[in-house]
């Protein structure tokens, strides 16, 4: 039996239970990642992510201790941008970190090499903030490790991470 198919059309816009996804100027808001593939390369992606934590952490995507994943056979070019500030505003860290980072069969993965660019570093003297990519944790979960030393005023640490992940075994 034929069927016509529809266009999908929405005016002002396409929403989930009443939360904005696209507005009517074509633009998306409230996702909390976003994907993008090639039609051509089906096994390949990228996502985005704003990834949070405080003092020293490991920084998550969510409020449950959510952490990036990473699917297996891969390997992920995974860019970020992390900022800490402490409390008085009067400290901050600014660090672009560029990981190649591969996942083998069993979800295991490796540092294959990370470049960090120190963009601004204004923490105060006698203290040490560090900030170091994560592979230790559970299967197929990436995220960061933040430090903090010297101090006890609080350090809020958020990072927008892109990764670029491709099927390679």
């Amino acid at each position: 039996m034929a069927s016509n198919l529809q266009n999908l059309d929405s005016l002002g816009g396409f929403s989930v239970d009443n939360t904005t996804i696209v507005n009517e100027t074509f633009d998306i808001k409230n996702v909390n990642t976003l994907q993008v593939k090639n039609s051509f390369f089906a096994d390949s992606y990228t996502e985005h992510y704003i990834m949070r934590g405080l003092n020293t952490s490991i920084l998550e995507i969510n409020d449950t201790g959510g952490q990036i994943f990473l699917p297996d056979n891969t390997i992920n070019f995974i860019e970020s941008t992390i900022v800490g500030v402490n409390d008085s505003g009067g400290g901050n860290l600014v660090q672009k970190l560029e990981s190649a980072i591969s996942v083998n069969s069993a979800g295991t993965l490796a540092e294959m090499s990370t470049m960090t660019t120190i963009i601004k570093d204004t923490v105060p003297q006698g203290q040490t903030w560090t900030i170091n990519p994560f592979v230790g944790g559970s299967s197929n979960s990436f995220s960061y490790t933040t430090s903090r030393a010297g101090t006890t005023i609080s350090i809020k640490w958020i990072a927008y991470t892109r990764v670029v992940s491709i099927q390679w075994t």
